[in-house]
Order: C-alpha cells, then structure tokens, then sequence
C-alpha cells in the first residue's frame, strides 16, 4: 500500500470514528434525557396500570378465536344509564381506558381487547382486518349486553373504526340499542395522508415504501421483538414524542402505553397495516348519525390528525365536536379528566334521547 492509500485509509477511519463517536453521543444524550424525564417527580407513579378490572370472560368470535373482555358493574347511577363499551386502538389493549373505566363507576363498563392484542387469542391473517373487528364487536355485545340495555360505543383510533364497521353490518342497532357513540383520535378513512410529523413531501415519498418494509420486517418477527425490548429508552422517548403533545406528560403513563405497544408481536402490527391503510367507512357515518355522537381529536395528533376527525363531525347532526390543544393520539391517557367529562356528558345525552323516544 502507497502512502497516498494509506492516507485515504487513515481518514476514512478517522470519518467512520467519528461518526461512530457521534452516534455513541447521541444515543448517550438521549438515555441521558429519558432518564432525567423519569426522574421528574410523578403524581402517576403509585397509579395501577395494567391491573384486570371487574370480572373477566372470553368471548368467542364468529371465527372461534377467544376475545378477553372486562365487565365492571356500576356502583352507583340511574336505572336507564348506559352500559359503556370501550374498543382500543392499534398495538394497545384494553387499559388504554384506564382512567375512563376507574373514574365512570355510574356506569356499567365493558372494555375487550382487540384480536392479537392484549389477552385476545391470535388471530388468522387474513382475519385481521377492520371488519372483522366490527364482527368481534356484535360478538362482545351479544355476550355481555342484553337485547332491551342502552349502549354506548366508544372507541380510541383502530377502535373507532371498529365501531364503525359494526355500524355498517348492524345499522338497525343504531336508535335501538345503542344510543350514543363516542370516537377519539380516529379516522373513517384516506389514513394514507397521515405524515407522522415528517414534512409532507418527505412523507409522500415514504408512503409507498411503507407497506414493504413492514412486510419484510414482519419476516424476522422474532428479531424485531427482541431488538425493541432492548431499544426501552429510544422506544419511550419515540413514544413520547409520537403519542403525547404535552411534555410534562407523566413518565409512568409513557413508560405504561410504551410496555403496551411493545406487547404487540411485530408480526401484529404487519398483519393489520394494510386494513388501516385501506379502510373506508364513510359509508358508516349515516347509521352513527342516528345516536348522539361525541368527536374529539388532537390537534398534534400524527397518527390521525384532526382533520380526519373533524370530517367524521361535519357528517354528524348532533355531534360535540371537541378539538383539544397540545394533544398527541392519546387523549384518554393524555386529557384523560377531559374525556371522562366529554364520555359522562355523551351518557346524558345519550339517556335523554332514549328517554324522549
């Protein structure tokens, strides 16, 4: 080798160490952030994430595959109150409704996880899409309602389109037994012009790579789940960036719905991609209009941003249409005390229209 190679040789490596050493302090300065971030005092600290709720039961899907579901009796309330039904979003499960769920004991709730998700069995592929989570929704209800009890539907993200394709297979419920319907953070569809935050360019040009690089990392699952329980840190501060608005947001709520994305098998989230990318249930929005109807969306929202709420609001007639500043894509763990009262407020609503029918 000539001295002139060996020169080129010389700062090429001294280039690749310092980038090296740049990548190293950059992932240091982060693990150094999160962990001031979890140091901060926490009033959420002792809160009880993730604990079952009431009685447990499972509930068999018209495919077979075992649905869990949570039923918490009411403590107190009128007769004619509403049972309360939660539907969770994508790669979370049922505590997703922590809060809501702890705090409206007036109300009988019921909360289920979503096929694949949580304590939901594993489903078939090819079962994993919007319409079948709208099927697995009639399943829930014809085992834990009864034909005559006033319901209200609420549903977080891929949870408010799971109410909506219950809406289009089972429209006569609509003005009969369900009463209201209450959807936050979600989309009735064209979701493929969601940009995560990138600038929309960037994030066109993105967009038709997408669904292969998902395809080709769903292939080596197992690796991709074992290098996301190693990422903890990069995921909690990715989480708190992508899910919550408010950065004073507590790090136990953060560390609490990152613990739940990450229970999610990566095949999972492959599986259903292409089902929240295609979906279209704009025809559902007829039938929702036949209940009280209660919107709320985030105003920094990447996942399903505003705009997609505020197009299913101007479908509805008697819809509270609540856009909620410095707020990411989770409202019931981010502005939890606000959804509560909007939810309280939608049961009322939902209660007086039966009781004037």
């Amino acid at each position: 080798m000539d001295g002139r190679s060996r020169r080129r040789l010389g700062i090429a490596g001294a280039v690749a160490g310092i980038g090296a050493a740049g990548f190293g302090a950059a992932i240091a300065a982060r693990q150094y952030a999160v962990g001031r971030v979890r140091a901060q005092p926490d009033p959420e600290a002792a809160e009880p994430f993730g604990r079952p709720r009431g009685d447990s039961l499972t509930v068999l899907a018209d495919d077979g595959l075992p649905l869990h579901v949570e039923v918490e009796e009411a403590v107190s309330g009128s007769q004619d109150a509403p049972t309360l039904v939660f539907c969770h979003g994508y790669c979370l499960d049922l505590h997703t409704w922590h809060y809501q769920r702890r705090d409206l004991t007036e109300f009988r709730r019921i909360a289920w996880d979503q096929r694949s998700h949580g304590k939901s069995g594993r489903s078939d592929p090819r079962h994993a899409t919007i319409d079948q989570t709208g099927a697995d929704l009639a399943a829930v209800l014809r085992a834990t309602v009864g034909a005559d009890e006033p319901v209200v539907l609420l549903g977080h993200s891929m949870g408010g389109m799971t109410v909506m394709a219950f809406a289009e297979r089972h429209p006569d419920e609509f003005g009969g037994r369900v009463r209201g319907v209450g959807l936050v953070n979600t989309s009735m569809g064209d979701i493929q012009q969601m940009t995560l935050g990138l600038p929309l360019i960037l994030a066109k040009a993105a967009r038709p790579l997408t669904p292969g690089i998902i395809k080709g990392l769903s292939r080596r699952g197992a690796l991709v789940d074992s290098s996301r329980k190693i990422g903890a840190d990069l995921a909690f501060w990715v989480i708190r960036r992508m899910g919550f608005a408010d950065r004073s947001v507590s790090p136990t709520v953060v560390d609490f719905v990152e613990r739940m994305i990450r229970a999610t098998p990566f095949e999972v989230i492959a599986e259903f991609y292409p089902t929240l990318i295609g979906h279209d249930k704009r025809a559902a929005l007829a039938v929702l209009d036949k209940v009280p109807a209660l919107v709320m969306t985030g105003d920094a929202d990447l996942l399903t941003p505003a705009a997609q709420g505020a197009q299913i609001a101007e479908g509805l007639s008697d819809v509270a249409y609540d856009a909620v500043e410095t707020a990411g894509h989770l409202l019931p763990m981010e502005h939890h005390a606000r959804v509560t009262a909007a939810i309280r407020t939608l049961a009322a609503r939902a209660a007086g229209r039966g009781r004037s029918e």
